[in-house]
């Protein structure tokens, strides 16, 4: 259990430098200068130059790289370019809103996706079967960018029931965690369908149904159990997915979480927000999948934690 916690840990260490290291690579190499946009294309050159000097943008990218990762050793994010407010009060502002999203998507998703997927193969090449698989299949196929303006569409401009955007109250929340949510339900239902599907063809099953238990009994004490592993690998990603800010869903429905944060600073060309905010998506991944590795010897104690560093 230690050694594969240390070595987890390691790879996480690992995984993380990568990342800030490619990230900062990336964005310092993409046409654009933050310069410009903060003062502007006409501005004075001399006021370019003390502008670009304050920010320590005129030394070499060798220097700024070292500088920064001496900084994040030692816990410090940085300041924004643009607000000039510490990184790490911008991520304290925005993370409560992603986490609200992410669970409330979550739990929307596993209170569509279980019965479904249950529905689904207990009547395997029935009617049942075919409208719960359809309906899956419908939800994996619209993208996020084109079911959030449709539910904008419908519910906020037509009929006036929910807003647009922005985080005001719970009614904010409902058409967002509908967009992430019935996504993750689409993929999740069937994958709890085929998952149960393999089980139920098990001995014990048929002793569990020679004993005399219904159908749904069967699926619930006996075989949903037993074929969670495949379902807590899906939901430990797609966990992660959410905690690191839905970019796409946060952007269209102006929600103020990570991923909205991301897209602005890097149009902004804000340097210290985006590093911060990909090292935060990069660790929340590598953490959740962590503790999804922990949570699988607490599922079947078959699995030894051990053997698998």
């Amino acid at each position: 259990m230690l050694r594969f916690l240390l070595s987890r840990l390691l790879s996480t260490a690992i995984v993380v430098f990568g990342v800030a290291f490619l990230v900062f690579l990336l964005i310092h190499l993409v046409p654009g200068d933050p310069v410009d946009m903060m003062l502007g294309e006409n501005a004075q050159m001399a006021d370019r130059e003390a502008l670009r000097e304050a920010l320590g943008l005129n030394q070499p990218m060798g220097v700024q790289l070292l500088t920064y990762f001496n900084n994040l050793l030692q816990g410090d994010l940085g300041h924004s370019l643009h607000s000039r407010v510490p990184v790490s009060e911008l991520l304290a502002e925005r993370i409560p809103a992603t986490v609200e999203l992410a669970i409330i998507s979550l739990l929307l998703a596993c209170a569509i996706a279980f019965p479904l997927g249950i529905v689904a193969a207990l009547n395997k090449g029935q009617g049942w079967d075919r409208t719960a698989m359809g309906a899956s299949m419908l939800g994996v196929s619209i993208p996020n960018f084109l079911l959030g303006p449709i539910l904008i569409l419908i519910f906020s401009i037509y009929l006036g029931w929910l807003p647009v955007s922005g985080r005001d109250g719970a009614a904010s929340m409902v058409l967002p965690a509908i967009t992430l949510g019935t996504a993750l339900a689409a993929v999740l239902s069937r994958m709890i369908r085929s998952t149960l599907l393999e089980v139920l063809h098990e001995d014990y099953i048929r002793t569990a149904r020679a004993k005399g238990n219904s159908h749904l009994q069967v699926v619930i004490r006996h075989a949903l159990p037993n074929a969670m592993l495949p379902i807590i690998t899906l939901l430990g990603l797609q966990l992660g997915v959410l905690l690191g800010g839905a970019v796409i869903t946060e952007t269209v429905f102006s929600w103020p979480g990570i991923g909205k944060l991301t897209i602005d600073s890097i149009m902004k060309r804000d340097y210290p927000v985006v590093q911060a905010c990909v090292l935060l998506i990069s660790l929340t991944y590598v953490v959740v999948n962590m503790l999804t590795d922990i949570i699988y010897a607490w599922v079947d104690p078959r699995i030894r934690i051990g053997g698998r560093s």
